[in-house]
Parts: C-alpha cells; sequence; structure tokens
C-alpha cells in the first residue's frame, strides 16, 4: 500500500462507480415525500368518515390523481433504493444477493405499477 487514493474514489466515483448519483436520487425521493406524505395525509385525514362516491369523486380530480401518482412513484423509488443499499451492504453471497436484488426490484415496480394502475382505474 502506498497511501495513496486512487482518483475514482477522490471524484466520488467509488468501485461501483454509481454510490454518490444513488445516493442523490434517494434523497431527492426522501425530499420530494415530505410534501407529498404531508398532502396525502392531510387528504386522508379530511376523508374520513366519507362515503366510497365522495373518495371515489376525489379521487377523479385530475390534481389529486397526479399527485397520487407522484407520491407512489416517490415512495416505491425510494423503497427500492433503501432495500438495495441494505441488500448490498448486509448480504454477501453473490447469488443470494443477485436474487434478492432482482427480487427487490421486481417487487417493488409490481407494487408501483399496480397501485398507479388502481389510481388511473378509479381517476378514468
Amino acid at each position: 500500500m502506498s497511501g495513496r487514493i486512487s482518483l475514482r474514489r477522490v471524484r466520488d466515483l467509488g468501485t461501483a462507480r454509481d454510490g454518490v448519483h444513488h445516493w442523490w436520487v434517494q434523497r431527492l425521493t426522501a425530499v420530494a415525500l415530505v410534501p407529498l406524505s404531508i398532502w396525502f395525509v392531510t387528504s386522508i385525514i379530511l376523508l374520513a368518515g366519507s362515503d366510497h362516491a365522495q373518495v371515489t369523486a376525489w379521487i377523479s380530480n385530475p390534481i389529486v390523481a397526479v399527485f397520487l401518482m407522484l407520491t407512489l412513484i416517490a415512495m416505491f423509488y425510494h423503497l427500492k433504493l433503501g432495500l438495495q443499499v441494505v441488500i448490498e451492504d448486509y448480504i454477501h453471497a453473490k447469488p443470494t444477493k443477485a436474487a434478492c436484488l432482482l427480487l427487490n426490484n421486481f417487487v417493488n415496480t409490481v407494487l408501483a405499477l399496480s397501485c398507479i394502475f388502481s389510481v388511473l382505474k378509479v381517476a378514468v
């Protein structure tokens, strides 16, 4: 060891060359989720006691539908990124790690698309 730091590490490329991008995207989704979560929780509180027709009419509003889909996209992408970090850090067997990463991508994609489809079905 010469005590020198590689140029890749200095430029924040790390060993996989995408650590900083991953970190920034996770922080951006977290920041996006703050106002979206406040809006969503407030909306749910205001809808408490509403019947099915009122909730359907609320979701049918185009602005509400867009905000719901933005919330779902940010939430599931943030979840995917967070689980990916946990898997990469704590699972060391390469086949198990690859399977878990694949399952993480698949499950989060299916859940996000299912939720977005549900919002679109009610909204349209």
